[in-house]
């Protein structure tokens, strides 16, 4: 046990880890000739096409020290905040971590939120200055930077360049040397913690876990914790590039098991594994639920593909247990499912991960919050979408979510920044000059304004200096009301919102003008209409296709004519009543980006 060491990669987003995790397997030999390319630990797609880790991965690498071998179990993370979560799984299997901070652009707001998840965990953090090859770097002063932020010495600093290599043994070493081995006794009941699963069509569900006490051999009668329900381990082993199969894995070390569990409710991230016949006492202290940011309704465009898409979000679960999901129907898109995200980026991945894994097309709707009702007899109701909104008379008042966000930015960019979050309704809390030009913004923001756009505005105002970080605070009073399109005086509840009342007149005239060019013309007119309860806020006509009934009239009396529109305008009367307006998808997505 003590040739193990199992350690994590942490950081802001884009500061080089998973080149840094190149270099480290290449350096360690675990990968070679055709399979070393960018990004290798990144198999998805997506995560290549867009140069950014969505999943932590897992794998073992080998490395002779003082002619002595080591187990080195690496697990690189994502650094968006959207991802969060799985940073603190990956925390949770390890002893220590490596924290990278970019030469040329410093310590920014996710590499604090990431470190102080480390530092609750207890492990041993080792500093890492990467992208010291950079013209644009400045060694020193990010030195100084990371010296404040965490107390150490400078010669605990190490320097490295993941593109040219530089350094990269001297972090391996560092790791065998600082990092402790993990603890644990190999002769205890077993005791093992799942960190993360995946669906293999052919195998049914692979669970990874880190042994924390006892040994699990191939073969073994095992149970799940959460589940009560018993298995047997068909097949048990680490994680290399492939799974690479073992006939034990024992105390402290990183590893799958299959056990051809086909239903995904059956395993949960978090879990315990244990013996039938020797059980430990207790579970482990798991991971805390995740509490989703952002709901949006998703919809299949075929209503019959309902089964299909409730498949695909279960499998998708088991992959990204960040995920949540229950189902609901609309009077407009039929049945679906109200999906919670950690934010518009993670729901933007999932509808992409829905299409390629899955085929499954589908409608998102409107992003929303989650809102805490108070009614005049004094009950509570958390609400997570508009339609589920008691009547306005009932409510005495409504609670809406306020988050702690921080912001890091170059002195430069302060003024624009807090223009954009009092126009957020924020309210500033703190100013913290962290180092030369640097400063910290602390503000409380409602949840609901930052949804849509906040991060895409924050980053071209300050041209990409700026980082943010946030987390949930508390629940505020809050002057909301609920606002209602109208197509022809049909409400359409998929495009229904809950939006502050200082905010309501003008997004709900943008939404009717909007509208107005994206639905296509009817043979009738067609009204869209904004309104709060009774009250109509804003209006468009979108006018009827028309013949032109009166061309074969050339001169002769008007009442001719007249009585010719007169006939048409009864017939798109009758039409009117009878027509009903599809909103297409477009329409759903252009009020998301209505900024």
């Amino acid at each position: 046990m003590n040739k193990i060491r199992n350690f994590c990669i942490i950081a802001h987003i884009d500061h080089g880890k998973s080149t840094l995790a190149d270099r480290l397997l290449e350096y360690t030999r675990t990968v070679e000739g055709k399979d070393m390319q960018a990004q290798v630990l990144d198999n998805m797609d997506l995560e290549r096409e867009r140069g950014i880790t969505i999943k932590s991965h897992a794998i073992q690498m080998e490395y002779t020290y003082k002619d002595e071998k080591y187990i080195l179990n690496l697990i690189d993370t994502p650094g968006h905040v959207d991802f969060s979560y799985e940073v603190s799984r990956s925390i949770a299997a390890c002893e220590g971590a490596l924290l990278i901070v970019d030469a040329a652009q410093g310590i920014q707001a996710q590499t604090i939120s990431n470190l102080y998840m480390a530092i609750e965990n207890d492990l041993e953090i080792i500093p890492i200055l990467n992208k010291i090859d950079l013209p644009s770097a400045m060694p020193d002063e990010v030195e100084d930077q990371i010296i404040e932020l965490l107390g150490v010495k400078r010669e605990e600093i190490i320097r490295a360049s993941g593109k040219t290599g530089e350094g990269v043994y001297d972090i391996i070493d560092a790791i065998i040397e600082r990092i402790p081995a993990p603890k644990g006794d190999p002769e205890a009941p077993l005791q093992a913690l799942i960190f993360d699963s995946v669906f293999n069509s052919f195998r049914g569900i692979i669970a990874y876990f880190k042994v924390v006490n006892g040994t699990i051999r191939k073969g073994d009668l095992v149970k799940f914790f959460a589940t009560g329900k018993e298995y047997d381990a068909d097949e048990v082993g680490v994680l290399k590039l492939e799974m690479s199969p073992r006939n034990e894995v024992t105390c402290g070390d990183v590893g799958y098991i299959i056990s051809g569990i086909k239903t995904s409710k059956e395993v949960k991230v978090g879990d315990t594994i244990t013996h039938v016949k020797n059980p430990c006492k207790e579970a482990i202290d798991g991971f805390e639920e995740v509490k989703p940011m952002v709901f949006a309704g998703v919809y299949p465009i075929e209503s019959e593909d309902f089964e299909d898409l409730r498949a695909s979000l279960e499998k998708l679960q088991l992959n990204d247990a960040s995920l949540t999901f229950q189902p609901e129907s609309s009077v407009a898109l039929g049945f679906g499912f109200r999906c919670g995200f950690l934010g518009l980026l993670h729901m933007e991945i999932i509808q992409e991960r829905l299409d390629r894994e899955f085929n499954m097309d589908v409608i998102t709707t409107v992003p929303n919050v989650s809102y805490i009702v108070h009614d005049k007899k004094g009950n509570t109701k958390e609400v997570h979408n508009p339609a589920g909104l008691p009547d306005q008379t009932l409510i005495d008042y409504i609670e809406e979510p306020y988050i702690r966000a921080s912001v890091i930015t170059n002195t430069t960019y302060i003024g624009p920044i807090m223009t954009l979050c009092l126009g957020k309704r924020g309210i500033l809390l703190k100013q913290d000059y962290i180092s030369g030009d640097r400063v910290e913004i602390t503000y409380d923001i409602p949840l609901g304004e930052i949804v849509i756009d906040f991060y895409d505005k924050l980053k071209s105002i300050s041209k990409g200096y700026a980082s943010f970080d946030y987390h949930m605070h508390d629940y505020r009073e809050a002057k909301l009301a609920k606002l209602d399109i109208l197509l022809n005086g049909e409400s359409v509840d998929a495009l229904s919102t809950l939006t502050h009342v200082d905010n309501a007149v003008t997004f709900g005239r943008r939404m009717c003008e909007k509208l107005k060019e994206l639905i296509p013309r009817q043979q009738f007119d067609i009204a869209i209409q904004a309104a709060i309860g009774a009250k109509i806020i804003a209006r468009e006509t979108i006018k009827a296709v028309r013949k032109d009934v009166t061309a074969k009239c050339y001169g002769g009396d008007i009442s001719r004519k007249r009585k010719l529109l007169e006939k048409q305008k009864e017939g798109k009367k009758r039409m009117k009543q009878v027509g009903n307006v599809e909103v297409p998808q477009k329409a759903f997505l252009a009020v998301l980006k209505l900024d």
